[in-house]
């Protein structure tokens, strides 16, 4: 692939990025050595691609960069793009990667007599308020959040809510603070987006990343 000018791409930190390389192979570029690097403070990096760079920032920070046309292509998880809906981010192609849910989850104590279909209130910790509040207005329920970026499992135990709406993957962590499921709120999985004044000011180089891309996830 070639093209006309530098093409930026916000990709997230941690377990998706894991994921993404191999997508990266596919697709046909290869970061510089220092993106392999967990001791290099560098936040931009170089690819074989000499006008496609990378950035690296936390996962709720890619859908930013993108939509303000920072970065021009990215990958964000389905619920920032369900917390945020942004308008200027187009997100054409689901990478079947990071696959988890947004569930809301309360001590097992609590669960045992608790029936989520009698709920006219709830208090919750969450770090999407907006994806929380909708679903429980859609079932006539006044949902009361309390914004945390971490740390969610701590809230019921130290008396902050009695419930938290959160990512779950395994359920592991959830166990482990004594907290259980109790209603799933919506399936999450990373996609690709791009900045749609790019995708109509560079359409040809846009949409050759996002067929390279789909390329990449129906050879994998």
């Amino acid at each position: 692939m070639k093209f006309s000018d530098k093409i930026v791409m916000a990709v997230p930190k941690g377990r998706i990025l894991e994921e993404l390389l191999p997508l990266f192979t596919r697709v046909g570029f290869t970061p510089e050595a220092a993106f392999f690097d967990e001791s290099s403070r560098a936040l931009q990096f170089s690819t074989s691609i000499p006008e496609l760079s990378l950035i690296r920032v936390r996962s709720f920070d890619v859908a930013t960069f993108v939509a303000f046309g920072a970065a021009q292509i990215g990958v964000a998880g389905s619920d920032v793009l369900m917390e945020f809906n942004y308008p200027d981010i187009y997100a054409p192609l689901d990478l079947g990667i990071g696959k988890c849910r947004i569930s809301v989850a309360e001590p097992k104590a609590l669960a045992e007599n608790d029936d989520p279909t009698r709920w006219s209130h709830v208090r919750v910790a969450t770090k999407y308020p907006n994806i929380t509040r909708k679903h429980f207005a859609a079932r006539g329920v006044q949902a009361e959040c309390i914004k945390l970026n971490g740390a969610m499992e701590l809230a019921p135990s130290l008396g902050l809510c009695r419930r938290i709406v959160d990512l779950v993957s395994s359920g592991g962590t959830l166990v482990a603070n004594g907290l259980v499921e109790v209603e799933p709120i919506a399936e999450v999985s990373s996609r690709l987006i791009v900045n749609r004044t790019a995708l109509k000011t560079r359409t040809q180089e846009m949409n050759s990343l996002i067929g390279a891309f789909k390329t990449a996830v129906e050879a994998s």
